[in-house]
C-alpha cells in the first residue's frame, strides 16, 4: 500500500501560531463570502443543487494540481476514514447550506459552532473516552444556549423547525468529520485531504442534484463557481490553519465568522440579530471555549506524562 506523501512545512515569516490565525481569519472571510452567495442564490437553486455545484467548482479548482502530481495527490493508508469523511461531509454541506437558506445568517451561523459541544457526546459513546464533569457541564450550558436562540419565534411561540434541525445534524456530523481530520494531518499533507473531499464529495453529491436538476444562468452559474471556489478555500485555510497552529490557540480565532456572517446579514439581507440569538450565542461560544482550554489541559498532560515515562 502506498504511503502518503511527507507533510513538509513551508518557510514562514511568522510564529506557527501567528500563522495558523492568519490562516483561520482567512477561512473565516471565505466562509462568509460562501454563505452570502448561497443565501443570495437560494430562493432558485436548492441546497443539493447548489451542493453539486459547489463541488464541482471545488474539483475543478483542484484538477490542476490532481494532473499534475498524479496518484500521490490520492496515496492513502486510509481509504475508509476518507470516505466517512466525505460522505459524512457531503451530507453535512447540504444541510448547512438549506440551514443557512432559510434562517437569518448570523443564527445559522451561531447553531453551527455547536459541532464543538457535539464532540463530547461523541467522546463517550463512540471513542469511549472518560468525559469529565467540566466538559459536561460545558455541553450542558452550550446546548442550553442552543435552546435559548431556538426558543423565541413569531408571537413567542418555539422556534424549532426543519432549517433548525438541519443545522444541528449537520453540526454533528461536521464534528465527525473535524475529527477525523485532525487524525489525518498527522499523516497526510493538507492538499491530500482536500482532493479526497473535493473528488468524493462531488461524486455523493451528484445523485441529490439530478433529481433537481436545473441548468443556471450565465450570470448564476458564476456566481455558483465562485461559491464553490471560496468553499475550497475556506477548507483549505481552515485545514492549514489547524495543521500549523495549536488547536486551543486556533478554536477561539474561529469565532470570528460569527461578527462576519452577523455583519453581512444586516447590511446586504437587513437582517438584525435578536437578544435571544445573542443571548444563546455568546452561551454557545463560552462553553466551546471551555471544551477547548479543557482538551488543551489534557493533551500537556498527556504529553508531559510521556516524556516523564521517556526519561525514564
Amino acid at each position: 500500500m502506498a504511503d502518503s506523501p511527507a507533510v513538509i512545512p513551508a518557510p514562514s515569516r511568522f510564529a506557527p501560531n501567528v500563522e495558523g490565525a492568519l490562516w483561520m481569519v482567512g477561512s473565516a472571510v471565505c466562509f462568509t463570502l460562501m454563505t452570502t452567495l448561497i443565501k443570495f442564490l437560494g430562493s432558485d437553486y436548492s441546497a443539493p443543487l447548489q451542493t453539486f455545484y459547489r463541488q464541482a467548482a471545488g474539483f475543478l479548482v483542484l484538477l490542476p494540481i490532481i494532473l499534475r502530481r498524479g496518484r500521490s495527490v490520492y496515496a492513502t493508508t486510509r481509504p475508509g476514514l476518507l470516505f466517512f469523511r466525505a460522505g459524512a461531509g457531503t451530507v453535512a454541506v447540504m444541510l448547512s447550506f438549506y440551514g443557512f437558506q432559510k434562517l437569518p445568517m448570523a443564527d445559522a451561523n451561531a447553531l453551527s459552532f455547536t459541532r464543538t459541544l457535539w464532540l463530547v457526546p461523541l467522546a463517550a459513546f463512540v471513542v469511549r473516552e472518560k468525559v469529565g464533569p467540566l466538559r459536561i457541564a460545558a455541553a450542558l450550558v452550550g446546548f442550553a444556549g442552543v435552546m435559548v436562540m431556538i426558543r423565541p419565534g413569531a408571537g413567542g411561540q418555539f422556534a424549532f423547525g426543519l432549517p433548525t434541525l438541519a443545522m444541528l445534524v449537520s453540526s454533528l456530523l461536521l464534528a465527525l468529520t473535524i475529527t477525523g481530520m485532525k487524525v489525518m494531518t498527522r499523516d497526510h499533507a493538507p492538499i491530500v485531504l482536500l482532493v479526497w473531499s473535493a473528488t468524493l464529495g462531488l461524486i455523493f453529491a451528484a445523485p441529490g442534484a439530478f433529481f433537481d436538476w436545473r441548468w443556471p444562468e450565465p450570470v448564476d452559474l458564476a456566481l455558483l463557481a465562485l461559491m464553490g471556489v471560496f468553499g475550497v478555500m475556506t477548507q483549505a485555510c481552515y485545514i492549514r490553519g489547524i495543521a500549523v497552529g495549536d488547536a486551543g490557540a486556533m478554536a477561539p480565532i474561529d469565532y470570528i465568522r460569527l461578527v462576519f456572517t452577523a455583519f453581512v446579514g444586516y447590511v446586504v439581507f437587513h437582517e438584525t440579530p435578536g437578544v435571544w440569538t445573542l443571548a444563546g450565542a455568546a452561551l454557545v461560544v463560552a462553553s466551546t471555549l471551555v471544551i477547548t482550554w479543557r482538551e488543551l489541559q489534557l493533551a500537556k498532560r498527556a504529553k508531559l506524562a510521556a516524556s516523564a515515562e521517556s526519561g525514564l
